[in-house]
């Protein structure tokens, strides 16, 4: 049994296959440029949504696309505080309820 194991060809992602046939999908190809000068490109599917910025392999600063195209402005949610999600599930004379109640039990009185 020991005998017919895989011998010759390591274990993984090896495909065995020709791509003599295979006719890949249309691609382009974007410049990126860095702030600190560093000039990279990236290739995308023809049909895929373009980004307008990406990470320098190099410095790790984000990057603008070199053909002029704006960089999308996302926009930023306010930070949820501990307060804000208490009053998503409470009212206000709930907690005044809930608050007299820990009072109490702190105070010793049950």
């Amino acid at each position: 049994m020991a005998d017919r194991s895989l011998r010759g060809s390591g274990l993984g992602a090896k495909s065995f296959e020709d791509e003599t046939s295979i006719e890949f999908a249309p691609r382009t190809e974007i410049g990126f440029d860095c702030p600190q000068g560093h000039h990279f490109t990236r290739t995308f599917a023809e049909e895929a949504e373009l980004p307008t910025s990406w990470e320098c392999p190099r410095c790790g600063q984000e990057s603008i696309r070199s053909d002029g195209v704006p960089m999308e402005v996302k926009e930023e949610k306010p930070a949820r505080t501990h307060w804000d999600m208490l009053r998503e599930r409470r009212s206000i004379p709930e907690l005044e309820d809930l608050l007299a109640e820990r009072l109490d039990l702190l105070r010793g009185k049950e």
